[in-house]
């Protein structure tokens, strides 16, 4: 008797502990599990303010739909990456083992995005970028990271667009200084490119290391029979930059990535900021019922007008649910997730957006000029990223088609060569 109810009892345990794995199992239905999306965001340190811009974005959207993706309740996992590559890597494997996340998300820096996607391929587990824009992650290298989902940009996007721009304005000789990491090799990369290919030449290029406050040893090398200064600067070396090259008497026009004068920067700025023309694939100045009404409300709940970094992490926020509607509600697998994302088409904040072959988006990018007005029926005169041209459609080969574009080697400090330079 007592060997009989033990074997029952040894059964119901069996039954009970192969329940709980099912319920734990990615692939169940909405109703047995929750959507757990890991979110790396620095939250401290120097890039703070962005870290907030980038989770307030991708939680407005949550609050609206109730953290509800058409009936799978979404668990949100924020860790603070401080802005560091090694820090991203530690918390993404703690997301991934410990709270077993269907996906992570976030990263800020390029170098980030370099680190984080292999973790993303070792662990099968997909890794969503809305900002870090390194080129190669959807580039030369995408096939080794089958898993990557990229709802933000490359870094060179942007530019290839402002540098025939740059062109157009009639700009023949330009001087480059950016910051010293991937990112602003990319950004400046890109425009270099471009704007050489149209007939103009780079004749200087000038690095400072990330995190840059003090621009005394690099503003004097500036070359002053430049037609114009294009820049690509980060977290507060946008606010540092143009207040001392105003201060140093320099005159040329500025250009720059969108990073330089985007809206996280724009209300710490003050008149050194007007006519800086950036490019990038959203402005707040957008008069798009849709934007407009982001504006507001995103203004109403955090006291500021929202950067690309919001932006970026709503319409993310947005191909997530759109990817667990088209499964009905539940999560599908990482693979079926994957081509699920990949087909959606948005008409974003940002304009209509959709994906390319790697995983690239291909949308707008707005040529922007920073002008003192007034916008959206706000009463007082404020800083706004004007747009003075819109460029539709740009992928992340821009004109040059994928097969010639991949042959050339990623942007780099010597790529393109600066053949020019004096």
């Amino acid at each position: 008797m007592n060997i009989r109810w033990q074997h029952i009892g040894s059964s119901v345990m069996s039954a009970l502990l192969v329940l709980s794995l099912l319920v734990l199992t990615p692939g169940m239905s909405a109703a047995e599990e929750e959507l757990r999306i890991g979110f790396l965001a620095p939250m401290t340190g120097i890039f703070a303010q962005i870290g907030k811009d980038m989770t307030n974005g991708f939680k407005m959207y949550l609050d609206e739909v109730g953290s509800d993706f058409d009936g799978v309740k979404v668990k949100l996992i924020i860790e603070d990456s401080q802005g560091k590559p090694p820090v991203n890597v530690r918390k993404a494997q703690k997301l991934i083992r410990q709270d077993k996340v269907h996906f992570f998300m976030g990263g800020l820096l390029a170098s980030t995005g370099y680190a984080l996607a292999p973790q993303s391929t070792r662990s099968k587990v997909i890794y969503i970028s809305p900002i870090a824009a390194a080129d190669d992650l959807t580039q030369r290298e995408k096939d080794k990271y089958p898993y990557l989902v990229r709802t933000g940009w490359t870094s060179s996007q942007p530019s290839h667009p402002l540098g025939e721009w740059a062109c157009e304005q009639g700009y023949k000789r330009i001087a480059t200084i950016a910051a010293d990491y991937a990112f602003g090799y990319e950004v400046v990369g890109g425009f270099h490119k471009a704007f050489e290919d149209c007939g103009g030449q780079i004749i200087q290029k000038l690095w400072a290391p990330i995190g840059t406050k003090d621009f005394g040893p690099y503003l004097p090398q500036i070359k002053r029979d430049a037609d114009a200064v294009f820049t690509l600067m980060v977290g507060p070396m946008s606010l540092q930059f143009p207040k001392q090259y105003k201060a140093a008497g320099l005159t040329m026009p500025l250009l720059g990535g969108g990073t330089s004068a985007d809206e996280f920067a724009l209300p710490f700025m003050g008149d050194e900021a007007i006519g800086y023309v950036t490019a990038l694939q959203y402005s707040a100045s957008l008069e798009t019922e849709k934007n407009v009404a982001f504006v507001k409300k995103y203004r109403d709940l955090y006291g500021k007008v929202p950067s690309y970094y919001s932006e970026s992490n709503y319409t993310t926020a947005q191909w997530i649910h759109e990817a667990i509607k088209k499964s009905g509600g539940k999560w599908p697998g990482t693979e079926a997730f994957v081509e699920n994302i990949a087909g959606i088409k948005l008409n974003s904040i940002r304009g209509p957006v959709e994906f390319d072959e790697q995983m690239n988006p291909v949308h707008n990018i707005y040529i922007r000029q920073v002008e003192k007005k007034k916008m959206h029926g706000y009463p007082d005169e404020e800083l706004w990223n004007t747009v003075v041209k819109t460029y539709p459609n740009v992928g992340q080969y821009w004109k040059y088609g994928k097969e010639a574009f991949l042959k050339q080697p990623v942007y780099s400090r010597d790529f393109p060569p600066c053949k020019h330079c004096e």
